[in-house]
């Protein structure tokens, strides 16, 4: 039988792939502990960090400890779906040889989409933001374009291995600046609600919305120091776009004005040009985590109801924190009936799905307030999109604890 030094470096691989590709601490821990079964070992203890890992494995008289650094986190929803259904699948003969076969396959795998691709859809999606926000024509074409550039960028660059956050500021700055640029050449007089909208969810593929919900569902399940960790990381990253775009708001001279959240009128047309546009979001964002075709159908048409539930209870007069609950919500139920037909991660299919319910003007309105020393105004704006951020993050995890049991019970 292998040794348990060599089980446990393998075990070790296996969850930090897991944690770097995104999925939460919690999955890691129990798949780790899963493996272990098979593989042979008594009894498995980790401490889950989002930098590094340490575990002690023991097997009858022999124990052993091992610490294992993790480097810098990002997202791949492929990856994710294929560890788990590593660990899941009960093949008789599991080796920590086999094991590290199946690893090195993982690791090996290329990209779903090409870089052109993923910037393509990312700019489909950044135009669906501005228009389901009041984006208007002018505004929502230049965010097509805004958007599919500042992903390829960042694309480009992560490619060479530059540090995430000078990339985010980096790449929040040339996207403003272009779609800027782009009302300016274009002849528009100001830059009005219509052109806010634009302005803001043009730069929305920046939000880190896979960190900050994994965070909440670590904290839940009693994963402090990963959860922690991990939403410190995703509050810099947000930190490092909002410098970028307020940068280029400074520069442009930008007023905090404000847009409706949809399209007031709720005619047919408009609700189908909402279905559409909240389906193109749910396919962007699924592409760019690097999901299966299958999981960016599923994503779309998660988005879809999600987001035209959170509009309509919002059309009704419901505030918008509520209704971005319900919204997450209905995704985390629907979620819970595709991941058992298609057997995939639910955080692959949640998060991509709500990403859309993000109240990126709330957020432009805190950044221009800042620039203009309304600390009050700014602060209101700001804890209006952290009411909402939590709303998104909430309806999941009432999703979960609605249809997992074991979510129920403290291990």
């Amino acid at each position: 039988m292998t040794a348990v030094r060599e089980t446990l470096d393998v075990l070790l691989r296996f969850g930090a792939m897991m944690l770097q590709a995104g999925d939460t601490a919690f999955r890691v821990r129990d798949s780790l502990k899963t493996l272990g079964d098979r593989l042979g070992v008594d009894s498995l203890s980790v401490q889950i960090a989002l930098d590094g890992m340490t575990a002690t494995a023991r097997r009858g008289d022999e124990l052993v400890t091992i610490t294992r650094e993790i480097g810098p986190p990002g997202i791949n929803a492929w990856r994710i779906s294929a560890l788990e259904q590593l660990a899941r699948e009960g093949r008789a003969g599991l080796t920590v040889r086999t094991l590290s076969e199946e690893l090195d396959a993982i690791e090996a795998a290329a990209p779903l989409r090409s870089i052109a691709t993923v910037a393509i859809a990312i700019g489909l999606a950044s135009g669906a933001f501005s228009f389901l926000n009041g984006g208007d024509s002018l505004g929502t074409a230049m965010a097509v374009v805004a958007g599919g550039s500042g992903q390829a960028l960042r694309a480009l660059l992560f490619r060479r291995r530059r540090n995430q956050y000078a990339v985010t500021a980096l790449s929040a700055v040339v996207t403003a600046g272009l779609y800027c640029a782009g009302i300016a050449s274009l002849g528009a007089t100001g830059f009005g609600p219509g052109h806010a909208a634009g302005f803001i969810f043009s730069v929305l593929f920046l939000v880190p919305g896979f960190p900050l919900v994994a965070a909440l569902l670590d904290i839940v399940q009693h994963q402090p120091v990963a959860a922690v960790s991990r939403l410190f990381y995703a509050t810099m990253i947000l930190l490092a776009a909002a410098i970028g775009l307020s940068a280029v708001a400074a520069v442009a001279g930008l007023a905090a004005t404000t847009a409706p959240l949809a399209p007031s009128s709720v005619d047919p047309a408009t609700l189908a040009l909402r279905a559409l546009a909240s389906l193109l979001a749910g396919f962007g964002f699924a592409a760019l985590y690097n999901s299966s075709t299958r999981t960016v159908l599923a994503v779309g048409i998660l988005s879809l109801f999600g987001n035209d539930l959170r509009l309509l209870l919002h059309d009704l007069g419901m505030p918008l924190p509520p209704a971005t609950f319900f919204g997450a919500l209905a995704v985390g139920l629907l979620a819970s009936l595709a991941e058992t037909r298609l057997q995939e991660p639910r955080i692959t299919l949640t998060v991509p799905s709500i990403i859309i319910m993000t109240p990126g003007l709330y957020a432009f309105q805190t950044i221009v307030m800042l620039n203009q020393g309304d600390v009050l105004t700014a602060l209101q704006a700001g804890a209006n999109f952290c009411f909402v951020v939590g709303a998104m993050a909430m309806g999941l995890a009432a999703a979960r604890f609605m249809t997992e049991r074991r979510w129920l019970v403290e291990s």
